[in-house]
């Protein structure tokens, strides 16, 4: 069994692996305070009725967990083969960009995965803390992207900085002219983000100049799908697919 972790800026995903098929998934909130000591009693708590491990193949986007979490495999899995996906892991995917070292490991997982799936050019669409536009060639290689305000950051802001606004339900509203304030909240941010992903993806595949899938994942991504026009695919679980596949690159089966 393979235990696949990717920390992101807000939530952990945890993903345990038969052959290929995804078997139990958890999610929990990313804290950039924690320690080995304490990584470790969440993730023993959370695997406490999963079988026995045979591998582990992590990633993060949160330095300080990265280091943490390192310093958790060592002591606690010293014994289970483990993979901790950062420069110069072998993965498989040429990265076509000016400074290959800044681009995050999630995306490069995402591009992994996308390009085993579906393979021909593609744009995954990544709702997290940021919306993330990765592009990908078909061949396989990362071209690059576009990086924006996500969903719960863009509440945020507009709560903190907005007098009378405040954080509402990420919920469709009633019609896209909101009768109130939490309708007219509700709307611009739906199908704000709707347009900004097609517009973005329209101009990406007018670049590209060919046929591109579009793969949604992240967990804001349902939120979107329906008024999406230009989303093809929703795959949730794109980064711990890539990382299973990582791990079978530079370790083997698990």
């Amino acid at each position: 069994m393979l235990l696949t972790i990717d920390v992101g800026n807000t939530q952990t995903v945890l993903g345990v692996f038969d052959g290929a098929e995804l078997i139990d998934l958890w999610r929990t909130r990313t804290d950039a305070r924690m320690t080995a000591d304490e990584l470790a009693l969440l993730f023993r708590g959370l695997l406490s009725e999963a079988p026995p491990l045979t591998g582990i193949s992590a990633c993060s986007t949160v330095p300080a967990v990265l280091r943490e979490l390192r310093g958790m495999l060592t002591r606690f899995y010293s014994g289970v083969p483990s993979l901790i996906v950062e420069p110069g892991v072998r993965t498989g995917v040429p990265i076509l960009t000016d400074n290959p070292k800044e681009v995050g490991s999630d995306r490069i997982m995402n591009t992994l995965a996308v390009h085993h799936l579906y393979r021909g050019p593609a744009v995954v669409v990544d709702f997290g803390t940021s919306t993330n536009f990765d592009v990908v060639s078909a061949r396989g290689e990362f071209l690059g992207g576009a990086l924006a305000p996500g969903i719960e950051i863009s509440m945020d802001a507009l709560a903190a900085r907005g007098a009378q606004l405040r954080r509402v339900e990420l919920a469709k509203p009633r019609s896209v002219i909101g009768k109130n304030t939490v309708e007219a909240l509700q709307s611009g941010i739906l199908y704000g983000f709707a347009g900004q992903v097609d517009g973005l993806v329209t101009l990406i595949r007018a670049e590209l100049g060919e046929p591109t899938t579009v793969v949604a994942t992240g967990g804001l991504a349902p939120l979107v799908l329906a008024e999406s026009a230009t989303i093809d695919v929703h795959e949730p679980y794109l980064t711990l697919i890539g990382l299973r596949l990582a791990y079978a690159k530079n370790v083997g089966p698990e």
